[in-house]
């Protein structure tokens, strides 16, 4: 059976290329191979034997560089000069391709306002859900992820609601997270955020977003 796997902070994505994994519910993505998706916490009980790995929690030997998981992944499924954006829990990245080859790329790992960590932190203090978050065209402008928990909390002892407020935190992290890859006309969105409503919509309102979804690192893993 060969494995690869994307072990990000919080879930892990798992594919298979033939036989399905023992005790573990697919998700439905593409045809001629299994997904899976499970928080990273669990890997270590499911003892799996990886071909070729990528991401902070793989806990192993094994492991690959995800700018390059990130670029074999994305380049069947993207223009030929395209930017695509990995917005994940712990960084983000994104690499351009340029007349069918990589061209550029850049790689932040140290800033919680371009990063989910800290939407996941918000949602579980103040008990929402991310089906609570819509669109908010006024935004929060975060250069630091702790200032920006400050002015929710201000907005919130004012009396907005918190839902209101976690999406203009969300907006201002969508305009970052544009900015930080240079302002593309379009955009080709990878990672968890990819079910985040709110934070896709506010993307859209500065350029064309195409949703590429969290697994594309880990295909990225395959040898073809």
């Amino acid at each position: 059976m060969a494995l690869y796997l994307d072990a990000g902070t919080t879930y892990s994505k798992i594919i298979s290329t033939d036989e399905k994994v023992e005790n573990l519910s697919p998700v439905k993505i593409r045809e001629n191979m299994n997904y899976y998706l499970l928080e990273s916490r669990q890997l270590k009980q499911f003892n799996l034997k990886i071909k070729s790995a990528c991401g902070h929690m793989t806990g192993s030997d094994i492991h690959e560089n995800e700018i390059i998981a990130l670029a074999k992944g994305a380049r069947k499924y993207v223009d030929d000069n395209a930017t695509i954006l990995d917005l994940g829990s712990r960084d983000a990245k994104w690499i351009t391709f340029k007349d069918g080859k990589f061209h550029d790329m850049d790689w932040n790992t140290s800033c919680a306002s371009s990063t989910g960590a800290t939407v996941e932190m918000l949602l579980k203090f103040y008990d929402l859900e991310v089906s609570d978050l819509e669109f908010n065209p006024e935004k929060f402008n975060i250069t630091c992820g702790i200032f920006g928990l400050e002015k929710i909390m201000d907005s919130i002892s004012k009396g907005e609601k918190s839902s209101d407020a976690v999406s203009k935190f969300v907006h201002g992290l969508a305009y970052n997270a544009w900015n930080f890859a240079k302002k593309p006309q379009k955009l080709y969105l990878s990672g968890g955020f990819c079910e985040n409503k709110c934070l896709v919509d506010s993307i859209k309102n500065y350029c064309d977003v195409v949703l590429l979804g969290r697994f594309i690192l880990c295909e990225g893993l395959i040898d073809e």
